[in-house]
């Protein structure tokens, strides 16, 4: 195996959960509707810092669909998979997009904003002691 190049995006962008690799950029979302047997998922234009895995048929709540799982070229983590070819005309517009499964990434601006929220005492408290 050679030498893994990572993408660094620009601006807001969703990361895998499990190393902080950036994977597609917010600008490149198309739709918050989707599910998956582990919750709730985004579908995407583009990803980067992915590998594609091999091709099959499913059978999705759409209808049948050829896609491929696709991994975190950093950590290997299935993170979602592509639409490859969608059977069904009304289905057509998924082809070639990416499909990340919310709970396997991270917004970038979420995981800046890290809120304690563990109790301890105040400022106050801390004057006193």
């Amino acid at each position: 195996m050679g030498r893994i190049f990572v993408v660094e995006l620009e601006g807001r962008a969703y990361k895998c959960k499990f190393c902080d690799t950036h994977l597609a950029l917010a600008d490149d979302l198309v739709s918050r509707a989707f599910h998956c047997h582990r919750g709730k998922a985004f579908l995407f234009n583009n990803a980067v810092n992915v590998t594609v895995g091999e091709k099959e048929e499913r059978l999705m709540l759409s209808g049948m669909h050829t896609v491929a799982d696709v991994f975190c070229c950093s950590c290997g983590q299935i993170v979602g998979w592509k639409y490859e070819v969608a059977h069904e005309r009304s289905q057509k517009y998924k082809e070639g997009k990416f499909v990340l499964e919310r709970g396997r990434i991270v917004d970038s601006i979420e995981s800046e904003f890290f809120i304690d929220t563990q109790t301890g005492c105040s400022d106050s408290e801390d004057a006193q002691v």
